[in-house]
């Protein structure tokens, strides 16, 4: 009886297991490692950019890939360098937006509008998985790189996380100004000018003494609308800014007469994604039995929360969402093409409302 000869080895790797017949997968280095899949891809891919990956981790995971046989699938490893016309969408809530009533829904209008007319399908993320808003780590973000580039939406989204990204060449664009990190693509509407046209307004009616309340909070888009509501009151009169965690605790209707008898006529909201300026102040003025416009004019740097949306028209302005969503797509399918992307600020829409007229002291002349 003639024995057969036994294969070798492939110099540069370890003999698969005896018995087996199915190639590898990373999953399986994983378990073996005790580590995540998305580690095992950044380790196998030698990508030393990203997050950071300790030596000790990268020894556990090659050595697990060589007793098991791993072998990266060619063909996976040409789809992965190739681009798949996916964009994702990355949330920062608790839940993704697409209830219609949610104030980031009309964005995604426009994104998906703008990604059809473009060829690209949407892949959908939200740091829910991993928390809830903003609490996606290095592990929750690398998942986005199953996209050709990715979109974030959310007013506190995490700066080194998404630096690695950046840093990394992976196309990121952010819905809203932000200024971190570094080299970070974003869209934006222009609050600035918006926020100054309806102190204008106000002013122009009058109003020369006015208090915008906000979160307490440095995001830029609460940073560009007291801005404005700084530079429309430059020449007329003077204001003051509120700031509050949580506006619908901290304005009581005592703090509203205070201000009144101090002379202020008119005061100025932020919109958020929580509403919770704007549902304070209504509250507090309800309770303090002030009368609007008559008694005092109240705006809006935004669109009122949908569970308020039956109330008189507030005066402020819109925020063009669907077509911020659309910029937000051509910036991002330019980068993913390798090509320069810039996007100018949108402009927002004035909207005179119901909730302005003259102060009290003037209302007869």
């Amino acid at each position: 009886m003639v024995e057969e000869p036994r294969k070798r080895a492939r110099p540069g790797r370890s003999p698969a297991p005896a018995g087996r017949t199915a190639r590898p997968r990373q999953a399986e280095v994983a378990r073996l490692a005790g580590v995540s899949q998305a580690t095992v891809s950044l380790v196998l891919a030698d990508k030393r950019q990203g997050p950071a990956i300790s030596e000790e981790t990268r020894q556990k995971v090659l050595e697990a890939a060589r007793s098991l046989g791993y072998v990266p699938d060619p063909a996976a490893r040409r789809l992965a360098a190739a681009r798949n016309n996916l964009l994702g969408v990355f949330s920062f809530t608790a839940t993704f937006p697409t209830d219609v009533q949610h104030s980031y829904y009309p964005f995604l209008v426009g994104v998906e509008r703008e990604a059809a007319e473009r060829g690209y399908d949407l892949v959908l993320f939200t740091g829910s998985s991993t928390g809830g808003a903003g609490a996606a780590g290095p592990e929750a973000l690398s998942r986005v790189r199953l996209a050709d580039g990715c979109l974030f939406l959310g007013r506190h989204a995490p700066v080194e996380e998404l630096g690695r990204l950046v840093a990394d060449g992976f196309p990121v664009v952010h819905l809203g100004r932000r200024d971190e990190p570094a080299g970070l693509h974003w869209v934006g509407a222009d609050y600035v000018s918006a926020a100054r046209e309806v102190v204008g307004h106000l002013a122009g009616l009058g109003h020369r003494r006015m208090v915008l309340i906000r979160e307490d909070d440095e995001a830029p888009a609460s940073t560009d609308r007291e801005r404005g509501f700084a530079e429309g009151l430059e020449a007329v009169g003077n204001g003051s800014v509120f700031r509050s965690a949580d506006p619908e605790r901290d304005l009581t209707p005592e703090r509203l007469r205070n201000w009144l008898a101090d002379g202020v006529t008119a005061f100025v909201a932020e919109e958020t994604d929580t509403g919770a300026a704007w549902r304070g102040l209504r509250r507090a003025a309800a309770d303090a039995g002030i009368e609007c416009p008559r008694d005092a004019s109240l705006a809006l740097l935004g669109s009122p929360p949908a569970d308020l949306a039956d109330g008189p028209e507030p005066t402020g302005f819109d925020i063009p969402r669907t077509r911020l969503g659309a910029a937000a797509v051509r910036m991002l399918a330019a980068l993913v093409a390798g090509e320069e992307a810039t996007e100018p600020l949108v402009a927002c829409t004035f909207r005179p409302g119901a909730t302005s007229g003259p102060p009290p002291a003037t209302e007869d002349h």
